[in-house]
């Protein structure tokens, strides 16, 4: 049976409540507060890498910290994370170094996928964090069978995978959300319902008023959780996830909160949006609510506020100038990764293309072999 929660709007004049959510230390607090301050100024930078000209495409996720901090910090080291593009704080938290990160963006040699994946297409496996494609909802099923293996082999292991409200229109979503269901899959359905799919907004997508109902359908419990608060996130995150090892099967997360920037680099949201109710939300920025409860438990100042924002820019403005010092992978890379052997047509293209990159007579009378 599905359990929908509503959670109250808060504003920043309301005061958090003092407790400490189980599972967490003012230590922690403060690390929380840290990785979103790091995710924001991370987007604030690549936006203006790209509109410089100097990457190609950035995918955003301005106010959408909480969704991802607080998700990511009732995690273990030993789950998997199936992400969509907006969840570069969860790689940050989960270990993916910087440079790691910074180096997909330009595509560079030293870049795990040697270009070949579009910027915000982030991996890497000794953190179990996984690429997504560009396709909408491909990550889903793919993290469901990963909470399957994880089951199978008694491991331990819980899976989670992100995506938005336009994602629940796609097919690899409902197949993923039965087969869980039906399999009982350790697997966390984190939809970040950000109220737009690019430029639809969630009304248009569907009939269902709140998106946790659609767990009904497939027999699991599905919450709509205040995506602002990154306390009510972890807290419904850490349940699901105690939830999940116990063998109780998958849960169905709602955050809902707000796309406050573009959906990308390439779009213009003022288009289909209006500055009315964009300045709504802004006035719920999960930063400033997260700041005014650290302040009230006298955890903030705005020294380490400041101290923080400056090492931030500190390290991204060095992780930038080492990837474009970077060159671009070698044309050999191209072939690599591709087929598990390699075959010879694709064999044959290779040797082409590296002779004519040395200057020399390609094979074949300069036709390149089907």
């Amino acid at each position: 049976m599905s359990m929908i929660q509503e959670v109250p709007t808060m504003t920043t004049k309301e005061k958090p409540q003092r407790a400490i959510p189980e599972g967490l230390t003012p230590f922690d607090l403060k690390q929380m507060y840290e990785a979103m301050i790091m995710t924001r100024e991370y987007d604030e930078r690549c936006f203006k890498l790209q509109r410089q000209g100097r990457i190609g495409f950035y995918a955003g996720s301005f106010g959408e910290e909480a969704c991802q901090i607080g998700t990511a910090f009732a995690l273990e080291q030993k789950d998997w994370i199936f992400s969509s593009y907006r969840q570069p704080g969860v790689a940050m938290h989960r270990g993916v170094p910087l440079q790691t990160m910074v180096n997909n963006l330009f595509g560079n040699a030293e870049d795990i996928v040697q270009g070949k994946q579009m910027p915000v297409h982030y991996t890497h496996k000794a953190h179990h964090f996984l690429s997504i494609s560009s396709v909408i909802g491909t990550q889903v099923i793919q993290a469901v069978g990963c909470a399957m293996a994880a089951k199978v082999k008694k491991d331990d292991a819980v899976a989670i995978t992100y995506f938005g409200d336009g994602g629940t229109s796609s097919n690899d979503f409902h197949s993923g959300m039965n087969f869980a269901a039906a399999m009982k899959a350790p697997c966390i359905f984190a939809l970040v319902n950000n109220q737009y799919a690019i430029s639809i907004p969630v009304q248009k997508q569907t009939g269902v008023e709140v998106l946790a109902d659609k767990a009904k359908a497939y027999g699991m419990p599905g919450f709509q959780v205040d995506g602002n608060d990154i306390l009510a996130v972890y807290k419904a995150t850490r349940e699901a996830i105690l939830r999940a090892r116990r063998g109780e099967g998958p849960t169905l997360l709602e955050l809902k909160t707000y796309r406050a920037g573009p959906h990308s680099s390439s779009d213009d949201p003022s288009r289909y949006r209006s500055k009315e109710e964009t300045e709504y939300w802004l006035k719920r920025d999960p930063i400033a609510l997260f700041r005014e409860y650290l302040t009230e438990m006298e955890l903030w100042t705005e020294a380490w506020e400041t101290e923080i924002r400056e090492n931030a820019q500190a390290r991204l403005s060095e992780a930038i100038k080492i990837a474009e010092s970077l060159p671009q992978p070698a044309w050999e890379t191209l072939f690599d990764d591709v087929y598990s052997y390699v075959p010879q047509a694709l064999a044959d293209q290779k040797e082409d293309i590296l002779a004519h990159e040395s200057g020399l007579e390609l094979t074949n009378e300069g036709e390149f072999p089907l």
